[in-house]
């Protein structure tokens, strides 16, 4: 039976995920800051029939502790996976008027996840098989008015991913670039945004996606064509839209 670890597993679409691996009898490492709330999840993944539901302790700003899950996930044997659902994204208007809130944003969307999966990528290329799930964002297509250092982040994972399926697809791991669109999650909670989505839904997409072993999608997957009209869209037209 495979294994995965879900960084990030307290997000609201790590947990739709992870549901959806109990049920068919994974076995899941759940990584992140909040011990408590991953302990739960844990609980609950076991009922729903995971082989096993461990706890880790991940935090995408402290690379230092990075070695020891790798060590962790080294011991255990069959396919290894690994999905990263990390990211931070504070108010626009909070990061003007603090600029260094951006290093954090940095970190928890691109750098931390990216350090990460640099470090486990030859664990999986020496099995010679394995999935990487990273979760980026249409935010990260064009820079915009509203989050442009939060799409400034996701496009450099975004960049990283595709760099890292390069590489690992010579080796027989496969790497899945997800962009989702606005989710009903706490991260967007009372934002009014078009062809909102749930957790659930981007959870089924990203299962189908590893199954046929898509390169790139986007969820909900109308995004791929709105996000292909903002690219158009002529740069002197571009930035005058307050979007």
């Amino acid at each position: 039976m495979e294994t995965w670890i879900l960084l990030g597993a307290t997000s609201a679409i790590a947990r739709a995920f992870a549901r959806r691996l109990a049920a068919e009898g994974a076995t899941l490492f759940l990584a992140g800051r909040d011990e408590a709330e991953l302990e739960a999840i844990a609980a609950d993944c076991r009922l729903r029939g995971a082989a096993g539901a461990e706890v880790l302790a991940f935090d995408a700003r402290d690379p230092a502790g990075y070695p020891a899950l790798i060590g962790r996930l080294a011991a255990q044997e069959g396919v290894l996976n690994a999905a990263s659902f990390v990211g931070s994204m504070p108010e626009q208007t909070a990061i003007d008027a603090e600029p260094r809130l951006i290093a954090g944003v940095i970190a928890d969307s691109f750098t931390g996840p990216a350090t990460f999966l640099q470090m486990l990528a030859p664990l999986l290329e020496a099995r010679g098989t394995g999935t990487i799930v990273g979760i980026g964002s249409v935010a990260g297509d064009r820079g915009r008015l509203g989050n442009y250092v939060y799409g400034a982040a996701k496009a450099g994972f975004a960049t990283y991913l595709s760099g890292l399926r390069n590489r690992c697809g010579r080796k027989g791991v496969h790497v899945l670039t997800v962009k989702p669109g606005p989710v009903d999650t706490s991260m967007t909670w009372g934002m009014k945004m078009p062809f909102m989505t749930s957790p659930e839904a981007v959870a089924a997409d990203i299962a189908r996606a590893v199954k046929h072993r898509r390169n790139v999608i986007y969820s909900a997957p109308i995004w791929r064509l709105v996000m292909a009209v903002i690219r158009l869209i002529p740069e002197p037209v571009f930035k005058k839209m307050s979007f």
